[in-house]
């Protein structure tokens, strides 16, 4: 099963890349870099939302 952290984390990495593709494109660090931090940050959410679910799992 999928929790909404999972899945707001996969949602933030694929704006993440996008936001920082867009950056590189048009020559703007300052997109670009806070396309990648917004990758990170869904890396993150998302690594969370699995530990949930394991720890549901395991319980």
């Amino acid at each position: 099963m999928v929790n909404k952290d999972q899945v707001k984390g996969v949602a933030k990495q694929a704006t993440g890349s996008a936001k920082e593709a867009v950056g590189k494109a048009t020559g703007s660090k300052k997109t670009e870099a806070k396309g990648k931090a917004e990758k990170v940050a869904g890396k993150v959410q998302k690594g969370f939302g699995d530990a949930k679910e394991k720890v549901k799992k395991a319980l």
